[in-house]
């Protein structure tokens, strides 16, 4: 499977002919109007079978910029049939007080050449409910965020990894030379015993190397 970072919490997941788009990012010029710095690329030229939105903020839910007319499942819990077989929406928040500062979030969890997948957006409570766990499952791809601040940071992310079983955890929503904001992921990286940096945004799961629980951090866009 072949996977590649856009910056935030954009990805493309792409196997057996068939690509996922999640969480791909619009015009984000208002926010420096507000002080934030935003600087990845503007993400062109990019088509989906499958579109994933986990919640209605701008730097995630810029469907716009995704053709190739795909299915679209946005910031909706439950289980639904798709391109790519089954997904299931696992309802979250954004922060620690039942989504009353930043609002409702979304888990996505779905497989792709055999390998299950759960992008956790912009996931801020306090830790997973027993019920969430139960409905995600064991999953094999763990794209997650690690920066802290409007989500969760460096501790929670670890036992969130350990407790559904990650082969291969994606840090996201983590501060790099793009953005202004959040922490870097280095707090995270320190907690795990594998890590595996890489010379460029994408990756092929085949080529990683044999280590579990395996933290890929792609470079930067």
């Amino acid at each position: 499977m072949l996977v590649e970072w856009y910056g935030q919490s954009a990805f493309r997941l792409e196997a057996d002919g068939k690509t996922v788009v999640i969480d791909p990012f619009g015009d984000v010029s208002a926010l420096a109007s507000r002080g934030i710095h935003f600087d990845y690329p503007a993400i062109e030229g990019l088509t989906a079978d499958l579109l994933l939105v986990t919640h209605e903020h701008r730097d995630h839910n810029g469907v716009e910029t995704v053709g190739g007319d795909p299915v679209v499942l946005r910031s909706s819990a439950g289980t639904f049939e798709s391109p790519v077989g089954q997904v299931v929406g696992i309802a979250s928040e954004h922060d620690p007080n039942a989504g009353t500062q930043r609002g409702p979030n979304t888990i996505y969890v779905f497989e792709l050449d055999g390998v299950r997948v759960s992008h956790f957006g912009d996931f801020g409570q306090t830790g997973l409910r027993d019920e969430q766990a139960e409905a995600i499952g064991t999953v094999d791809m763990l794209l997650i965020p690690v920066g802290a601040g409007p989500t969760i940071g460096p501790e929670q992310a670890e036992e969130i990894s350990r407790r559904l079983g990650a082969r291969w955890i994606v840090p996201m929503h983590y501060r790099t030379e793009r953005i202004g904001f959040l922490d870097p992921p280095d707090a995270f990286l320190e907690r795990m015993p594998h890590v595996h940096r890489l010379d460029t945004p994408s990756f092929d799961t085949t080529a990683l190397p044999d280590a579990s629980p395996l933290v890929v951090l792609p470079k930067a866009p």
